[in-house]
């Protein structure tokens, strides 16, 4: 099988009605098998509020009591993850909609930052990749919703998409992670940068290049890497091909 792609988009990328039509418009032309991720958004948070539950972050996790994972799942799993397979599935694309609880494809511990229970929160411990790779084999596109089973419980956990793309991509051995934002890359002196090591990342961070919002996302990039991932680039819809910013382990190219 040719080398692999796994491409993440947030949810907060999916409240935008447009975004999807343009995703679905570039992973149409896309040739090389592919695993889409994707995340919530603002539709779990509505729908946790109608239900008259608390809404509660923690460095960007929600926290989830046993009530708010019945919502996320069924908004996560259910609306979101069945419209973007709609939508796929209309213009051509052979999608299925999945997540991590089918096949098992995703299995998970409870995740505890610095000993902070934040519930039904999960980090990724075992990918099902033979699975992945039958579904690719048949031509498909898996697009995985962020849940997963709990490896020793086997309860259903919420599990950061960032996190989940992370663990996929380093399962299906040689594949690039995407990162969908809404930057076109990296920017330096207002141009993209096309290819950055982690050395190089960090010492952008540390000069203040990369500052704000854009820290986490290559931060997200390199811990791809660290999971196996052979490539990850950050990228806009409108470079989704071959444009961005591309991660690697290697030396930059002169």
């Amino acid at each position: 099988m040719t080398t692999s792609s796994v491409i993440k988009v947030s949810g907060h990328e999916l409240d935008d009605p447009t975004f999807l039509s343009g995703l679905t418009a570039a992973l149409r032309g896309f040739q090389q098998p592919l695993v889409l991720v994707h995340g919530g958004g603002k539709e779990i948070s509505a729908a946790v509020e109608r239900a008259g539950l608390q809404i509660e972050f923690v460095d960007g996790l929600r926290v989830t009591s046993p009530a708010v994972m019945d919502i996320m799942q069924m908004v996560v799993c259910g609306t979101i993850n069945k419209r973007i397979v709609t939508a796929l599935v209309n213009a051509g694309v052979k999608a299925i909609g999945l997540s991590g609880l089918d096949l098992g494809l995703l299995r998970c511990e409870p995740y505890r930052p610095a000993g902070r229970d934040l519930g039904r929160v999960g980090e990724i411990t075992a990918v099902d990749g033979a699975a992945l790779r039958h579904l690719l084999a048949l031509g498909w596109i898996p697009v995985i919703a962020p849940v997963a089973l709990g490896a020793t419980d086997g309860l259903s956990y919420n599990v950061n998409a960032d996190m989940v793309a992370e663990a996929v991509a380093g399962a299906l051995a040689g594949a690039e992670l995407v990162f969908v934002s809404n930057v076109p890359g990296v920017l330096v002196d207002g141009r993209v940068v096309p290819a950055l090591t982690p050395a190089a990342v960090e010492e952008l961070i540390a000069n203040g290049v990369i500052s704000g919002g854009m820290i986490p996302k290559v931060r997200a990039a390199l811990a791809a890497l660290q999971r196996g991932a052979s490539s990850v680039r950050i990228v806009n819809l409108a470079g989704l091909h071959d444009g961005g910013t591309r991660f690697t382990h290697g030396a930059l190219s002169k």
